[in-house]
């Protein structure tokens, strides 16, 4: 691994086990929050909001909202996106807010509020309240495979990967598998992608947490066997003819939430009307992506030096949906490329929220008795998105009649029912669970 990486190893798993060991369930939420945002219209209370954003084409909405001037439409004329190095940096600068030179929200993995306002994986385990006010986006994420193992061909069967793995750890060499966050999105799929072919992602391979802009350049030097994270980064691997694509995370769990907009509570509850207005830009800009018209356009946009700063060609073929796994398979206009808009991808369900809580309890992040619900209650603002939507005109086809999405069902048949999470959580064979 190189020491750039290293230096931006973000948050141990140990690091996590401290702080989960700290947290308690219910007694941890009171205390913080002040009175949710309830906005009756009226000013803009500000003109201004500090966002980050890590470089990824899942960021592309707030990269239109800023380029195509849907933030100045809807009054904040005043909105500075910014690059982040990592997701440590995001969390740190979240943790700061922009009255310390931080930022009021981001561009995020969908557990990182909780994990922030709940303290999990804040220094000292200072609690920071967050809301999640938006989707980003759905799928389009890719788990990519190492030219070693490239005789394989390995896809959502991990089975033959699982004694490739074995044979070298055995041989006394390191199996490693790379993910951005630990408790993140790319953390989770990876651990279920391995765990549902036999791997113990705790035991049997190391994770690894590398920021998503250096995957290819640690892949080359052999620093991992596998690892999952967000374009352009897979189609370069593919691209530098470093590995393949072994799966879109979509085939893994069909239109599964990713990244959302998440803010400080202390700038939504101070300025609702703004909040609302970031977020009609931000669906604004979502539409604007989700048109494939606009896909080669949102290509270019992303490529510029002040957002992703990869090459067009790296960008724009999984941008329009066609993917080209590097093993000789190709789908053209994927069933499974990443939606910003269709299929209500924009609204927070609550459901979705309540499963990541659940796999990080899984995987020993959180505590079991963690308080899912509560946390749920007090994070998930999906009451502000609908205000933002009915003045945005948003069509009543677009805006869930439920906070729930249902049951949801995984490519190894496994079953998530949000009525009842601990039957899901008692229905998987690998995980490492703490008191």
């Amino acid at each position: 691994m190189s020491s750039n990486t290293r230096k931006h190893s973000e948050f141990s798993r140990r690091d996590f086990m401290r702080s989960a060991a700290a947290l308690g369930g219910a007694a941890m939420i009171g205390g913080l929050w002040s009175a949710p945002a309830r906005a009756a219209g009226g000013a803009l209370e500000t003109k201004k909001a500090k966002l980050g954003f890590i470089a990824l084409t899942d960021a592309a909405p707030l990269f239109v909202a800023d380029e195509k001037g849907f933030f100045a439409k809807h009054g904040m004329t005043e909105v500075e996106v910014l690059k982040q190095s990592s997701w440590g940096t995001t969390r740190d600068n979240l943790v700061l807010g922009s009255a310390r030179n931080g930022i009021d929200g981001a561009h995020i993995l969908t557990p990182m509020p909780y994990l922030i306002a709940s303290g999990a994986m804040t220094a000292n385990n200072v609690q920071v309240p967050m809301y999640i006010l938006a989707r980003l986006n759905l799928a389009g994420q890719c788990i990519s495979v190492g030219n070693e193992y490239k005789d394989l061909k390995v896809g959502t069967d991990a089975s033959a990967f699982r004694a490739a793995l074995a044979a070298k750890r055995a041989s006394g060499k390191p199996v490693n598998a790379a993910m951005t966050f630990p408790g993140g999105t790319h953390d989770m799929w990876i651990r279920y992608w391995l765990a549902a072919g036999g791997i113990d992602p705790t035991r049997d391979i190391s994770t690894i947490v590398v920021p998503p802009a250096q995957m290819v350049a640690n892949m080359k030097v052999g620093s991992m066997d596998t690892f999952c994270v967000c374009e352009p980064w897979n189609r370069q691997l593919i691209n530098q003819g470093i590995g393949y694509t072994a799966n879109t995370t979509g085939e893994l769990w069909h239109n599964h939430p990713e990244k959302a907009f998440a803010m400080r509570a202390d700038y939504v509850d101070a300025n609702p009307n703004a909040t609302k207005a970031l977020l009609k830009a931000v669906m604004e800009a979502q539409m604007f992506c989700e048109d494939p018209a606009n896909r080669e356009e949102v290509a270019r946009i992303c490529a510029k030096r002040r957002w992703i700063n990869a090459p067009f060609e790296d960008i724009v073929d999984r941008m329009r949906g066609d993917f080209d796994y590097g093993t000789g398979r190709v789908v053209e206009n994927s069933p499974q490329q990443m939606r910003y808009w269709k299929d209500q991808a924009s609204y927070p369900f609550q459901s979705h929220d309540l499963w990541f809580l659940t796999e990080n309890i899984r995987w020993g992040y959180l505590p079991q008795d963690f308080d899912m619900k509560g946390w749920v209650a007090k994070v998930n603002r999906e009451d502000l998105w609908r205000q933002a939507a009915q003045e945005l005109g948003v069509a009543a086809s677009d805006i869930p009649a439920s906070t729930s999405r249902g049951l949801e069902t995984f490519f190894d048949g496994k079953v998530f029912d949000p009525a009842n999470p601990m039957a899901y959580l008692d229905s998987l064979a690998i995980k490492t669970m703490r008191g």
